[in-house]
């Protein structure tokens, strides 16, 4: 039995919300309103092509922060503003597509996690 891409995304965004990232706070990194975020997460609607690779990205960092970091401690981190991004918060810096930014961030925190 195959599980249909709309149930592959809500099971990715409710592993990331058990995190304490908040639907407002995937809303702000993917650029989609609350209530599209929301309709992701009960899995009536798939992310649209606009939206996808901002998720993925997101996805993709709080999966590596979970591998070197406390899990209640990610959320707070993405919020934060860092001087590594010139300031910017790592949620907006995804939103502005500076994916690699935050990631090379991230890469330095687990490089510093395995010294």
């Amino acid at each position: 039995m195959t599980v249909s891409a709309v149930a592959i995304y809500a099971s990715e965004l409710k592993r990331v919300q058990k995190l304490g990232i908040e639907s407002a706070d995937i809303a702000r990194a993917t650029g989609a309103a609350r209530a599209t975020v929301n309709a992701w997460i009960r899995a009536t609607r798939r992310p649209a092509a606009e939206h996808r690779e901002r998720l993925m990205e997101l996805v993709a960092v709080v999966d590596r922060l979970s591998e070197v970091m406390d899990d209640d401690q990610i959320a707070l981190w993405l919020q934060k503003p860092l001087p590594a991004l010139k300031d910017a918060r790592p949620l907006d810096a995804i939103a502005r597509g500076r994916y690699r930014d935050v990631s090379r961030v991230v890469a330095e925190l687990e490089n510093d996690s395995f010294a």
